[in-house]
């Protein structure tokens, strides 16, 4: 076996043993993947409050503290009208969902006139199966709660354990990286180096990046749908704002759920029912000209299917961890890819020898 051989070896060792880890361990991983995370989003202001002299002990305990205050005030002043909006939305969906029907129904009655008669077994027949995946979706969703999701052991490990995993990750980071930069083997140590800083800036674009977005984008979502008078405008606005981390995905399952209850509400009411596209339209274009230039750029790198693929992969193999980690992982392998795309087009076997090239 030749060196490189042996090398190869190691490392799909290392790979393999790293899976059979987080696979073994996924349903303890939460708490720990959440530390990470949001260490990584704020470790940019505790370097900054140590170059303004502040310690390092001293700012992690005051962002641990500080993000942990703001993220209890959120949930006292947002919680209660959450949870109501979102029990009255799961107690009157299938209301809502006939009262729909019964709109668009109408609509199509008025439309179509004579011809309504051949497209309304159509229309019945495709909202008896919304119906009944809502009932199946409704069901699933309560099992994974009860079973895993929000079980009490998890909740209490989560809001006990993250903070802490979070200060000492805060504490250690420059250390932890030092640490990690001598490990590496010293022939590849510049290479490796090279492609860690590539998958910190697209790591970082969407943590630090597409994450403040979502958060805007839930908020302007949420406010706006509430002001135009939708029944269920914060749950249906925040849920939008936080799904935007897919590209179009997000915004369009919004859209479609937004208009489906502003039909269900307020009938062919053309006035609201352009109020609401006007919400949704103006948080796209405000995505697309201001925030995501802004925040994000072309560091993530990942093409929108790619994107949606890593998140069912993942979702799948580690559930709701999985989901959490999954753009972010993505946008490393998507790293690794095109530096090994690089190297192939670079090599003999791409280019082919002097002597192949020669006989052609």
């Amino acid at each position: 076996m030749t060196q490189r051989e042996q090398h190869l070896t190691f490392w799909l060792v290392i790979l393999a043993l790293l899976v059979v880890v987080l696979t073994i361990f996924r349903d303890i991983l939460l708490p720990f993947v959440m530390g990470v995370v949001i260490a990584y989003f704020l470790n940019p202001l505790a370097d900054l409050m140590q170059r303004r002299g502040i310690s390092r002990g001293v700012a992690a305990f005051t962002l641990v503290v500080v993000s942990g205050s703001l993220f209890i005030t959120t949930m006292i002043l947002l919680a209660p009208v959450l949870a109501t909006q979102a029990k009255q939305l799961a107690t009157t969906l299938p209301g809502e969902i006939d009262r729909l029907r019964l709109s668009i129904e109408s609509l199509a009655r008025a439309r179509f006139g004579a011809q309504y008669p051949a497209i309304q077994a159509a229309i019945e027949r495709g909202f008896a199966d919304l119906q009944a995946g809502w009932t199946g979706s409704i069901g699933a969703i309560a099992s994974a709660v009860l079973s895993r999701g929000l079980a009490l052991i998890n909740l209490v490990s989560l809001l006990l354990i993250t903070p802490l995993v979070v200060f000492y990750l805060l504490l250690d980071w420059h250390p932890m990286l030092n640490r990690l930069h001598a490990l590496l083997p010293r022939d590849h140590a510049g290479t490796i180096t090279g492609l860690t800083e590539d998958i910190n800036d697209a790591i970082a674009a969407f943590i630090r990046g597409q994450g403040t977005i979502c958060l805007f984008l839930g908020l302007f979502y949420a406010v706006g749908l509430s002001l135009v008078g939708l029944k269920y405008g914060l749950v249906v606005g925040l849920a939008t704002g936080l799904l935007a981390f897919v590209p179009m995905v997000g915004w369009a399952l919004g859209l479609m759920v937004a208009m489906g209850l502003g039909i269900a509400q307020f009938g062919a009411d053309a006035t609201h029912l352009a109020a609401i596209a006007a919400v949704l339209a103006a948080g796209m274009a405000l995505d697309t000209a201001v925030l995501s230039p802004r925040f994000v750029g072309e560091k993530v790198g990942l093409h929108p299917v790619w994107l949606i693929f890593a998140l069912f992969a993942f979702s799948y193999l580690f559930g709701f961890v999985g989901t959490l980690v999954a753009v972010p992982l993505a946008a490393a392998v998507g790293v690794l890819i095109r530096h090994g795309m690089k190297l192939y087009i670079a090599s003999d076997i791409y280019r082919g020898t002097s002597e192949e090239r020669g006989k052609l």
